[in-house]
């Protein structure tokens, strides 16, 4: 997964000013994953944007690619929504965001470019594509933003420091 997704992405290229890229893999419930996501920073808001995510997923044989794509993808999505946006805030012992519409979900104005690598393994038996999928996507982010800032992030949702 790691090469497959590292030559897809171009990796070994240097990213345009203000971009960082980021690479994370890992394993769940026999599922393989490996992510590169390119991320772009605003100097002036410290707002982080994921640009494009290249996804390498290996889960045993596959059935029905479209639908596993569609699993991937919507991890895929579901990641950056934890990794840069979704919290519950509290103030004085309450919740400040109650209520689905205070909430804060990918957009699909978020969406970055996507592209999906899925590696048939006819030699295995299909295994769980649920929740692997998910779990490349944060650490990918966090690694780009590290390489656009030289800031380490290690809590979700990840919000660079003011200046």
């Amino acid at each position: 997964m790691l090469r497959a997704a590292a030559e897809r992405f171009g990796w070994g290229q240097a990213a345009p000013a203000g971009h960082g890229f980021g690479l994370a893999c890992g394993t769940e419930k026999g599922g393989f994953v490996a992510t590169v996501a390119e991320v772009v920073v605003d100097k002036a808001t410290k707002e982080v944007r994921v640009v494009r995510a290249v996804t390498a997923f290996e889960c045993g044989a596959i059935l029905n690619p479209d639908l596993l794509k569609n699993q991937v993808e919507g991890a895929v999505i579901m990641g950056i929504g934890g990794a840069l946006f979704e919290a519950i805030t509290f103030a004085d012992g309450k919740i400040l965001n109650p209520h689905l519409s205070r909430y804060r979900v990918p957009r699909y104005s978020d969406i970055p470019q996507m592209e999906t690598i899925l590696l048939d393994r006819k030699d295995l038996p299909s295994a769980g594509a649920g929740e692997c999928p998910i779990i490349a996507i944060a650490p990918a982010i966090g690694n780009a933003i590290f390489a656009a800032t030289g800031v380490r992030l290690r809590d979700m949702p990840m919000h660079l420091p003011a200046a």
